[in-house]
């Protein structure tokens, strides 16, 4: 089994026995290793795997990717812009000018989802025109395949290659019941308002009001510490934090970090599991992220609670 890992696999288990007769399991996705053991990350979610049941295992072809329908991808951006609110937000028609005084491409571009109301050469002069005027650079955000990605690859706008967070990027979405069954190593909290160890990092006030919108939508600032023998924390070794945003019945995700000394521990796993339960616990079903497609370990991690990828967006730029 260790020789498959990596690749997309068929395996078949026993799981028991039924009037004297063998019981079996299949499990088709993708095989990956985690600190407990195999996982097959299939598209209902993870299933464990015991080496000592399996009868058959066997490398199978890439699956077909499923595209989510148009209207549904609309939602899900939308949604996740309302997590992440920009300094400034400004319609243009269905599009979306945001500007938050350079921080991330997310809250610092042009959210193409609709009908700008203007021929696109006017729309991306208005792009241009927003930039300038509020000190950002001119971006627009369009999902991959989508008619907007084309009508403004076709006016000459390519893709923003030196973005150092990437240029194209995964939108993530995975089922809060399972991931909440995820392991939580050390305790982790989600206050509604910022531990002063939160923001460790110095923020323009542009930044801070993206990531602390002052309670409308409601955010959980969760901070993993080091645990004692009863389960609390000791306040103070701060081993990672997480940003969890709820939007309609979406806990969205970002700023997933874990310290360097602390890593390999399971620490980022844990909270996303505190995340998600903190999610069903208002009313949440599905957690929401997203992740830059050349982060390959971090989509691994993702992979392993069980998210599975939704569509894909990417950044353009004016040429030259």
């Amino acid at each position: 089994m260790e020789r498959l890992v990596g690749s997309r696999v068929s395996v078949r288990q026993r799981v028991g026995e039924r009037d004297g007769r063998p019981l079996y399991s299949d499990a088709v996705g993708d095989l990956v290793e985690d600190r407990s053991g195999l996982v097959v990350n299939t598209r209902r979610g993870p299933v464990r795997i015991d080496p000592d049941a399996v009868v058959a295992a066997r490398a199978v072809p890439p699956a077909a990717p499923r595209r989510a329908g148009l209207a549904a991808i609309v939602a899900l951006e939308s949604l996740c812009a309302d997590a992440w609110p920009a300094a400034v937000d400004e319609p243009l028609g269905a599009w979306r000018l945001r500007a938050a005084g350079g921080f991330t491409g997310r809250a610092n571009s042009a959210l193409a989802i609709g009908d700008p109301g203007l021929p696109i050469p006017d729309a991306l002069a208005a792009v241009v025109a927003f930039a300038q005027r509020t000190g950002t650079r001119p971006r627009v955000q369009v999902p991959v395949g989508s008619p907007w990605d084309q009508a403004v690859e076709r006016a000459g706008w390519v893709l923003d290659v030196g973005h150092a967070a990437g240029a194209e990027v995964a939108v993530l979405v995975g089922d809060l019941a399972t991931i909440a069954g995820a392991p939580v190593p050390v305790p982790v909290e989600l206050p509604e308002r910022p531990d002063p160890e939160w923001f460790r990092e110095e923020y323009a006030p542009a930044a801070r009001a993206v990531l602390d919108p002052g309670g409308a939508p409601p955010v959980g600032f969760g901070i993993a510490r080091a645990g004692t023998h009863d389960g609390t924390h000791d306040g103070t070794a701060v081993l990672g934090r997480v940003r969890a945003c709820l939007v309609a019945d979406h806990v969205h995700v970002a700023m997933l970090h874990t310290a360097e000394a602390a890593r390999g521990r399971g620490i980022a796993t844990g909270m996303l599991a505190a995340a998600a339960a903190w999610g069903r616990e208002r009313g949440a079903r599905w957690m929401v992220l997203q992740v830059a497609l050349h982060n390959a370990g971090a989509r691994s991690l993702y992979g392993r609670v069980g998210m599975v990828e939704h569509h894909r967006y990417r950044y353009l730029v004016p040429p030259g």
